[in-house]
Parts: structure tokens; C-alpha cells; sequence
């Protein structure tokens, strides 16, 4: 490859889409993976049906994942630079993603009459205006990767699941990337199966090769500039969910509480159970109960006798748990509750992304049942917000929900592995055997955290439940020390304000405009506010990621602007949370409730428009 055919960038965005089956995940994992291998930051957005077989070659059953790789990554990227379809309804769905001027790349074996039918194709999709607009490679990928099958003598089912790494080959041309990292996946995943990995190896270079023998894509070959500022450490590409996890182990080590989960099965929180299953060489012990209600009951049961209590789910999971989260309010004991959002109500979108969850973990309790909020903003800090909210729940004695989402949960960055000695310190509330002054509700003055007795403490046997009761621990109806009770605990949560972080503000200090952000839609708002101000305009940012309690001083940093946008993936939960706090702060908002992330388009748009009236 010639030097004077590759087009130097600062960043790319990659789409994979096909059938469900196509392999569409696993060729956007091995690009992502091998991007970070070769020193590109990276972000991604797997994107696909809820349908667990869907009909073949229709627009419900396409399957996706966008990759954008560079030299500092925000997001997921908006539009993108080339465009795999591997199938008719996978182009047909996905081309309203392709930037103009993308090379979009077809397995033109699909395109039988058939399937453009199916796909809701009334003519050629191919149409001059199309050509004109965009780099079309028509790939016989399919017919290529049959004859290599036969060639090696394998059977068309194993062929047939071959026809994405013809496709990763192409990309990985076009990407100016070699092929020795996806070689050794091979070898290592399919170490019992030479004849596997020898017809994968196969297929990879014949769709390596057939890029570099097309003359088409010759001006639309890529070198992607490096991750800058990057310091020195191990890095590996993770997901949000995994981080989770991980994070939750880390917060285990540090505290010396035994990590206990208990849950139930739920797109998209899954892989937070399964990850934390293969660890239980760490200490974890994982317990997949019958439903949602026993999973959190089981998680309350373990944080009584003394473990790191967590429990995960997603919204329609969090509703079932909610009488018992009342009563881990109740009894006062430290648990974390993992909720990955995801569309809703009721099943609503099982795999795709909203921040529709946010009322249900402020108020979702029967009761005055408060409790801490923490968000997650990007798939790697998923483990800095897992332990923190660790941190908190041993720390101040009550129940915290981590809001993160599927699109963090799903998607991967890249991550700096931190050393546990050097992470925050976690000092459980354990109270010390025959302490003759113990109460089960005596509290610390400052934090207002009642002490952990746990089972077998000599000298500390006591009794907590759901019914309410005294500072002494015998049950209560005295209608004044409820309230006494009902004051205490609201305030034990108020006061973890006094042991979080000011907010802070970035971009213009002087600016005109200040944008609200929560959770994970960071990237995009980052992303786009660096761009207004980049072309002038005076915007300031500031992102939330302690919910309940708000850092204190919210109230002064919103007084400074004068206009301010709430940016969120639902009907504008937060700005209503807000504007509760504080209603002498006017504010706009700018919603989106399509199952899809922000783009830095459409964000950009709204920000010009509000500083112009």
C-alpha cells in the first residue's frame, strides 16, 4: 500500500450491520479491540433487535455496531465514514447513518429479488443519486467465502458464519491495520479447532486482499491518529457492565466485605452477574434467584450478615424491588442497586438505551424511604461509580441506586486498570463486640449512620425489620419518634453531601449558556460544547453524577447563568428534580426518547437556537 493513497484523520466511525447471526458484535469487538491494541482511543455502540430470532432479511432482525476510533474519543461518534450492510435490510435501515461521501459496503450476493422485497425495496436500491453520493463496493462476500469453505472442505453452516470476517478483513484494509491481533483471537478461542481457525484466517485475508486489489476504495484508505495524553499504565477495552462489576470487586478487596450478588436475569444488566460469576476466585459469591423480588431479598439477607450487598436489574426489574428496597431503608443496611436503563415503560425497548429510570430511584418507595443516587457517565468510569457507590452505601449505612444505561452498559472504551491500594480507603460502620453502650439506632453524630452489628457479635444481639422502631431497637408506634425516625434518616442522606465533591463547570467561563448534563449522555455533550465554543460561541458545561444528595453547591453554580439547558434521554426527569431544588433557576430543556444516544448534531443545533432568542 502506498503512502500517498492513505488519508491522514483524527478519528473514523466504523458501522457493522446484518441479519442477527451475521456477526455483526464480534466484528465490531475484534475492530475495537484491535484499534485499542494499536494505540487508537475508542468508543462503541452495539445496537441491536430485542427479538431473539426475528425473520431473516427483515429491518426488525438487523443487527448493528458503530466503532469510532481516534486520537481522544468522546462517544460513539454520529454519522460514519464507511458503512458494512450485509444484507438489503440492514442497508436499508442503517443508510440514514452513513455520512455523505461514506463508502458503504455491500454483500452484493444478498441483493436477490427476494430480499430487496422483504427489506420493503420497491426498485435497485443502487440509484444514481445514491452512487454519486456515496462510495458503493458491491462484494460478492458471500460467494467468496463459500468457495474458501469448500476449498477447505468445511460444511456451509460454518462457512456461512464466515462471512464477517471477510467483511473485518475489508475494514481492516481500508483502516490501514494488519491482521495479527485477530489472528491470535482466533488461535486462542478456537485453540481445539484448528480447522476453525484456519478457514476464519482464510476468510479474514481473502477480504483483506480483495480491498487491496479494488481500485474503488484505493482513495478511501485511513490512518487514524493515536490516543494523545494518554498516561502510562495497562489498558484493555471493557464495557460498561463489566466495569461494573469490577468495580464492585475492587470495592470489595479495599473494604474487606465479602461481595455478595443476588439477582435476576434482565436486558441489559446481565453481563454484571455473568462477569461477576467468573470471579469468584476475587471472593464473589453469585446467586441467580427464581425472580426479581428474591434477588434483592436475598442481597438484604447477605448485607445483614455482613457482605458487600449488591443486587442489578433494569427498570421493570427495579419496580419489583421496590417494597424491599424500602425496607433496606428501614433496617438501615448498606446495598447497592445496579439499575442499567433501558426504554421503556413496562418491556418498552429491552435493548435499547433512555434515562427513563431516574423518578423510579428518587421516589419509586412507598413511605419517606430516601436513599443515595449516583450515574455513571461513560463505560469505563462504570467501575469508579460501581465503587464509589460501594463506598458510600458501607460507608453511610443505606441503600444506593447506580443509574447507568444500555448504551454505557453495552458499550466498551478504553480503560487505564487502576492498582485497589490506590483507590479511595472504605471503612465500614462495624460496630466493636460487648460495646455496652450499642443501640442497633444509636448514630454517629456527624454522618447520622448507625453502627453494622453483625450475627454472632458477642454482646450485640439486637433485632431490625419492617416495622419501625426506637433508637434503642424495640419496636415503636409512637407517632413521635416515627417522625423523630423518619427526620433522622432523610437527614443521614442529606449529609452525604458534606463527603462529595463541589460541582464543577468546564468549557467558557463567561459563557452565555450553561448545558445540564446526567449520566451517560457525557460524550455528546462534551463533545458538543468543545465544538461551540471551538466556533465562538461562549457555552459552559457542568455533568452530574451525584443525583441524591446534589453536591451543595448546586444552587449557587445555576444562579451564575442565566440561561441553562437540561439535556436528557427521557421527558425531562432531571429538570423537574431540579427545578423542585431550586425554582427561581429558569430552565429550558432538550429531550430525546428514541432509544438512541445524543448525536453532537442535533445537540449543537438546540444550543445555537437558545442563544439566539
Amino acid at each position: 500500500m502506498s503512502t500517498n493513497q492513505i488519508v491522514k484523520k483524527d478519528d473514523i466511525v466504523i458501522r457493522f450491520a446484518g441479519d442477527s447471526g451475521d456477526g455483526m458484535q464480534l466484528s465490531g469487538t475484534l475492530f475495537s479491540d484491535a484499534s485499542a491494541l494499536t494505540g487508537n482511543d475508542i468508543a462503541t455502540f452495539p445496537d441491536y433487535p430485542a427479538e431473539i430470532r426475528a425473520p431473516h432479511n427483515t429491518i426488525a432482525g438487523v443487527s448493528g455496531y458503530q466503532v469510532h476510533v481516534g486520537s481522544h474519543i468522546y462517544s460513539s461518534g454520529d454519522k460514519c465514514d464507511i458503512l458494512v450492510a450485509m444484507n438489503p435490510a440492514s442497508l436499508k435501515s442503517n443508510m440514514k447513518w452513513a455520512k455523505k461521501g461514506a463508502t458503504v459496503i455491500v454483500d452484493i450476493d444478498t441483493f436477490t429479488d427476494e430480499a430487496l422485497e422483504k427489506a420493503g425495496y420497491k426498485e435497485n436500491p443502487f440509484s444514481d443519486e445514491m452512487e454519486r453520493d456515496y462510495t458503493i463496493v458491491k462484494a460478492p462476500i458471500s460467494s467468496f467465502t463459500a468457495r474458501i469453505g469448500q476449498e477447505q472442505g468445511a460444511d456451509k453452516k460454518t462457512t456461512d458464519k464466515c462471512r464477517n470476517m471477510f467483511a473485518l478483513g475489508t475494514i481492516f484494509y481500508m483502516t490501514n491495520k494488519g491482521l495479527d491481533q485477530t489472528f491470535a483471537y482466533l488461535e486462542r478461542k478456537f485453540a481445539k479447532k484448528p480447522e476453525v481457525v484456519k478457514l476464519n484466517k482464510a476468510v479474514l485475508t481473502e477480504g483483506y486482499e480483495y480491498a487491496d486489489k479494488l481500485e474503488v476504495v484505493h482513495g478511501h484508505i485511513f490512518e487514524v491518529a493515536k490516543a494523545t495524553a494518554m498516561p502510562k499504565g495497562r489498558y484493555r477495552n471493557i464495557t460498561g457492565n463489566v466495569a461494573t462489576a469490577w468495580g464492585l470487586l475492587a470495592a470489595s478487596e479495599r473494604s474487606g466485605r465479602r461481595l455478595f450478588l443476588g439477582s435476576y436475569p434482565i436486558t441489559p444488566a446481565t453481563d454484571v452477574m455473568v462477569e461477576l460469576a467468573k470471579n469468584k476466585g476475587l471472593g464473589a459469591r453469585v446467586f441467580q434467584a427464581e425472580d426479581e423480588i428474591a434477588g434483592i431479598c436475598s442481597a438484604i439477607g447477605a448485607s445483614y450478615a455482613g457482605a458487600l450487598a449488591c443486587t442489578s436489574t433494569s427498570g421493570p426489574g427495579l419496580s419489583l424491588k421496590s417494597e424491599a428496597l424500602g425496607l433496606a431503608v428501614m433496617t438501615e443496611l448498606p446495598l447497592v442497586v445496579v439499575d442499567v436503563q433501558r426504554g421503556g415503560p413496562s418491556t418498552g425497548l429491552p435493548t435499547k438505551t433512555e434515562q427513563g429510570d431516574l423518578n423510579q430511584a428518587l421516589y419509586g418507595r412507598n413511605g419517606e424511604a430516601p436513599l443515595i443516587v449516583v450515574a455513571a457517565s461513560s463505560s469505563a468510569n462504570c467501575f469508579y461509580w460501581a465503587y464509589t457507590a460501594a463506598k458510600l452505601a458501607l460507608e453511610h449505612m443505606t441503600p444506593v441506586i447506580l443509574l447507568t444505561d444500555g448504551y454505557l452498559g453495552n458499550g466498551s472504551q478504553l480503560f487505564r486498570i487502576p492498582k485497589v491500594a490506590d483507590l479511595p480507603s472504605i471503612t465500614p460502620r462495624l460496630a466493636k463486640p460487648n460495646d455496652p453502650n450499642y443501640r442497633p439506632f444509636r448514630r454517629d453524630p456527624e454522618t447520622f449512620a448507625r453502627e453494622w452489628a453483625l450475627p454472632g457479635m458477642e454482646g450485640l444481639r439486637h433485632r431490625v425489620g419492617g416495622l419501625e422502631k426506637c433508637p434503642d431497637g424495640p419496636l415503636s408506634t409512637d407517632p413521635e419518634n416515627h417522625a423523630l425516625m423518619v427526620y433522622n434518616r432523610q437527614e443521614k442522606v442529606n449529609r452525604v453531601a458534606n463527603y462529595i465533591p463541589d460541582q464543577e463547570v468546564t468549557g467558557d467561563p463567561d459563557a452565555d449558556l450553561l448545558v445540564v448534563g446526567w449520566g451517560g449522555t457525557a460524550g455528546a455533550l462534551t463533545l458538543a460544547v468543545e465544538e461551540m465554543n471551538n466556533e465562538g460561541k461562549k457555552v459552559a458545561y457542568t455533568h452530574f453524577n451525584y443525583i441524591c444528595p446534589l453536591p451543595k453547591n448546586t444552587g449557587d453554580l445555576l444562579r451564575k447563568y442565566k440561561k441553562i439547558v437540561v439535556c436528557e434521554l427521557n421527558n425531562g426527569q432531571f429538570l423537574g428534580y431540579l427545578r423542585t431544588q431550586f425554582p427561581d433557576c429558569p430552565m429550558h430543556q432538550y429531550n430525546k426518547i428514541m432509544g438512541l444516544p445524543f448525536e453532537v448534531g442535533e445537540l449543537k443545533e438546540c444550543f445555537t437556537k437558545i442563544l439566539g432568542e
